[in-house]
């Protein structure tokens, strides 16, 4: 009889987490997300009495009034340009669209995705997993020092000084790290699109790091678990986290008020924003 009654607290509160769930992945976005970052973790699940590694996709945005959010959150097979493609759509059926940028890493998948479902919106690669593609194309002897001149040429004031340091870069290592000046050269671009956005925003936007917090807190919490007995506990146990951070963000400070948001989209940034993805578009097609 206890055990009867223990399943039926189980079932309701099951019933009660999916009914939440499905809320929380079909309400509209009726604010528009100002600033978006994306990426994946990956978790052991056991599917037809094997563990396979399944991608669990995160979206991470910020609202108007300068809130961080989770908007978004589902498990697929992998990371590829399909799977980004059917996550990236969901989100625009529910209101996604006319995000300033986007940030993530560099995968493949992604960056295909993005030009499939939101051409005009321009990307900015993660300058932490750029500096760490550049490092490790580089001898050790020189890693420790090329790490801090790329940190002093993202920090640069404005986007010819970056570009001057770059050069400089490349002059000084070019001869001792042809492939990692190579990695330099051809990623710097997209890079640097966070340098059109005001001073103050730059460091919130030019990382996917936020979401890699993330990231570490649900590994943490998943360890207690190690294999997921299906997705659906997957989408239950790290969802239930997710929904727990998207409330205390909500309630945390904000990067900036919609004021100064409204100051900014009155300005010629948002059109420069616009070229930048174009260009990216006419690269990704070449």
């Amino acid at each position: 009889m206890v055990h009867l009654f223990q399943n039926k607290k189980y079932l309701k509160s099951v019933k009660i987490w999916t009914k939440l769930y499905t809320n929380f992945k079909t309400v509209l976005l009726m604010e528009n997300i100002s600033f978006l970052t994306v990426d994946a973790t990956y978790f052991k699940v056991r599917e037809n009495g094997r563990i396979i590694s399944k991608a669990f996709f995160i979206a991470y945005g910020t609202n108007i009034h300068g809130h961080r959010e989770i908007i978004g959150f589902d498990l697929y097979p992998n990371e590829s340009a399909n799977t980004w493609t059917d996550f990236f759509m969901k989100l625009k059926k529910r209101g996604l669209n006319n995000m300033l940028m986007i940030t993530s890493d560099a995968h493949e998948g992604i960056l295909n995705a993005i030009g499939k479902v939101f051409p005009t919106i321009p990307w900015q690669r993660c300058q932490f997993h750029f500096v760490r593609n550049i490092v490790d194309k580089t001898p050790k002897r020189y890693q420790a020092g090329l790490q801090t001149e790329l940190q002093d040429m993202f920090n640069s004031k404005n986007i010819t000084e970056a570009r001057k340091l770059r050069n400089q870069i490349i002059e000084d290592y070019r001869d001792v790290a042809e492939a990692a000046m190579s990695c330099l050269d051809d990623g710097f671009e997209s890079s640097m699109t966070v340098m059109l956005l005001p001073v103050c925003l730059r460091r919130y936007y030019r990382t996917s790091n936020h979401i890699k917090r993330l990231n570490k807190e649900l590994k943490r919490r998943s360890k207690v678990i190690g294999v997921f007995p299906n997705e659906s506990s997957v989408l239950r146990l790290m969802g239930s986290v997710l929904m727990e951070l998207h409330d205390a963000m909500l309630a945390g400070r904000a990067i900036f008020s919609k004021d100064s948001l409204a100051t900014l989209m009155s300005s010629n940034v948002p059109a420069k924003l616009i070229v930048v993805a174009e260009e990216q578009q006419k690269l990704r097609a070449a």
